[in-house]
C-alpha cells in the first residue's frame, strides 16, 4: 500500500502536466475580413440582418462558424490558418443568390496564413447613388437616385424607399428615432428621389443626427441602404 501511495502523486503530476499542455494550445490569431462588394462599392446593409457561414476543411468538422455582416457591409471572424469556405446561405441579402448549377450555394475559398482582407462580390438588384441628408426648417431631408442593376428575368420592383435617422450611428427599421417611406408605385424619376420627415426633440439634445435611405425590394426581406450620412443641426 506505501509503493502505491507514492505512485498517486506521480499520476497526479502527469495528468497535471498533460491538462497544461492542452490547455496552452495557442488560441486563434488570423483576421479574416472584407466587404460585400459590387464594382468596388460596398453594400450597406441593415445589421445583423444577413448572415454568413465558414466552414474549414478536414479535421472531422461539418458545422459551421456563423456570423453576420455589419452595417456597412463588413465582416470579421478570428480563424486558425488554414484552408476554409464562406458560403452565404440563399435567398439572404439584398442581392441574387450565387448558386451552382447543382442548385448549392456558391463558395468564396479562402487559403488562410495569416490575417487576410477578402472581399466578396456580389450582384445586388438595385443601388443607391448619390444619397445627400441635410436638416432644414425642423425636417431631415433627403435626395437620392436609384440605379437598377439586374435588368433581366431575375428583375424585381421597388416595393418602396425609406428615410431613416437616428442618434447613433446606426439607423434602419429596427433602429430609428424617426421614418418616411414612399411606395415603388408613386416613384416617378428614379434618378430624383426626394423624401422628408420631421425630426422629433432630442433629449438630451444634440447637435447632430444620423441618416440613411434605403430600397425595399419586392419579394426580399433584406434592404440595401446608402451609406450613412453625419447631418448636422
Amino acid at each position: 500500500m506505501k509503493k502505491l501511495f507514492q505512485y498517486i502523486p506521480l499520476l497526479i503530476l502527469s495528468a497535471s502536466v498533460f491538462s497544461c499542455k492542452k490547455d496552452n494550445y495557442s488560441p486563434p490569431g488570423s483576421y479574416l475580413t472584407g466587404h460585400l462588394v459590387y464594382n468596388g462599392d460596398t453594400i450597406q446593409l441593415e445589421r445583423n440582418q444577413v448572415p454568413f457561414q465558414i466552414y474549414q476543411y478536414g479535421f472531422g468538422k461539418t458545422g459551421s462558424i456563423d456570423g453576420t455582416f455589419a452595417q456597412d457591409g463588413s465582416y470579421s471572424e478570428v480563424l486558425f490558418d488554414g484552408t476554409y469556405k464562406v458560403i452565404i446561405p440563399i435567398g439572404q441579402g439584398p442581392f441574387l443568390s450565387n448558386v451552382t448549377s447543382s442548385g448549392t450555394p456558391d463558395t468564396v475559398e479562402v487559403s488562410l496564413k495569416g490575417s487576410q482582407t477578402v472581399d466578396i462580390k456580389v450582384t445586388p438588384y438595385y443601388m443607391i447613388r448619390n444619397a445627400q441628408i441635410s436638416a432644414s426648417g425642423g425636417n431631415a431631408n433627403a435626395t437620392f437616385k436609384v440605379e437598377k442593376i439586374v435588368t433581366d428575368a431575375n428583375a424585381k420592383d421597388i416595393e418602396r424607399v425609406s428615410l431613416y435617422i437616428n442618434k447613433t450611428q446606426f439607423a434602419s427599421g429596427g433602429d430609428n428615432i424617426a421614418k418616411t417611406d414612399m411606395a415603388g408605385g408613386d416613384i416617378t424619376d428614379p434618378n430624383n428621389i426626394s423624401l422628408s420627415v420631421a425630426i422629433p426633440t432630442l433629449t438630451p439634445s444634440q447637435s447632430y443626427i444620423y441618416g440613411r435611405v434605403g430600397v425595399k425590394i419586392a419579394n426580399v426581406e433584406d434592404m440595401i441602404f446608402s451609406p450613412l450620412i453625419k447631418i448636422s443641426l
